[in-house]
């Protein structure tokens, strides 16, 4: 086995990590929601987006972290770099999206704004 069958074994596999964590924080995340829902702990609308969006923030890292081990270790041409560009463009804008829609901020503010998590009563 050579070195560009062992990296794209490795692409191949944080792929499959990646979609995994979004796969299972979805469950999981729905899991939260009806525990909330049955205890009866208020409206989870919020609650539930600010769960979904933190397992796929973390999805989209392992996927962006497959297409960088892939793109510069077995093809690094100029056409395989410029669409890995732009796949990392796309993949940061929405995970700036998502980390605005759960923490109601932007990642380089510094002012925390309260979580589903930190305050039970957000969830509207």
């Amino acid at each position: 086995m050579d070195f560009q069958n062992v990296v794209e074994i490795c692409g191949s596999l944080l792929d499959g990590a990646g979609v995994l964590i979004i796969l299972g924080g979805a469950a999981i995340s729905t899991a939260l929601v009806i525990a909330r829902i049955i205890q009866q702990k208020g409206p989870v609308y919020r609650a539930y987006r600010q769960y979904l969006g933190r397992s796929i923030l973390l999805g989209l890292e392992f996927l962006v972290a497959a297409d960088i081990i892939r793109t510069v270790a077995v093809t690094p041409t100029l056409d395989s770099v410029a669409v890995l560009a732009a796949i990392i463009l796309i993949r940061t804008f929405l995970s700036f999206s998502l980390e605005l829609e759960i923490t109601g901020r932007w990642p380089w503010q510094t002012q925390k704004t309260p979580s589903a998590e930190t305050d039970p009563t957000l969830g509207t």
